[in-house]
């Protein structure tokens, strides 16, 4: 199964992946007459579903913004994956250490020890990993260090920044094999 890129829903724009159906769709807005302040609602055209977003932000339904995992992704990784997926609108935070916990238990099901994510990814290295993978990695193991620590990073108001690492997360686990 080949891995399809993901385009979260975002407001105003022509077409996402449908946070109902989950198809690449073409998108219809209307704004909602009547209402005191502006309130949108986007319609799927695969599905024929309705979102309705307030103030830029999309409130029905209560759908993850972040891709769905890579095929490829181990079923012992997918439960925090799919956390962080759940919770990177309210918590980029939380979302981008749960997305580092993520390429931590990919390096120990390589191989690696998984105890030092850093030691991990340089053994990856010497083993062949290539240049933009480990580039990838190292994003998400700063990042992720760095939105747990009080004064270095903050992703509180900049969900676009965890949502980048979801996809990162997706190419490291996109097929490359380790074992050549």
């Amino acid at each position: 199964m080949d891995y399809q890129p993901y385009t979260p829903p975002e407001f105003k724009k022509e077409a996402f992946n449908c946070p109902f159906c989950n198809a690449y769709a073409k998108q219809n807005w209307l704004i909602q007459l009547g209402a005191a302040s502006e309130v949108w609602n986007s319609t799927c055209h695969h599905c024929w579903q309705h979102a309705i977003w307030y103030e830029s932000k999309m409130l029905y339904p209560d759908a993850s913004i972040a891709p769905l995992p890579n095929p490829d992704l181990p079923e012992e990784i997918r439960p925090d994956y799919e956390e962080a997926r759940s919770i990177v609108s309210k918590s980029p935070r939380g979302a981008a250490a749960l997305l580092r916990l993520c390429i931590q238990k990919l390096c120990k099901h390589l191989g690696e020890k998984g105890k030092y994510l850093n030691e991990d990814i340089g053994s990856l290295v010497s083993k062949g990993l290539p240049e933009r993978i480990q580039q990838a990695l190292d994003i998400v193991r700063v990042t992720g260090n760095n939105a747990v620590h009080p004064g270095v990073m903050d992703l509180k108001d900049n969900p676009e920044i965890a949502i980048e690492l979801f996809k990162l997360v997706n190419i490291y686990c996109g097929g490359y094999d380790f074992s050549a």
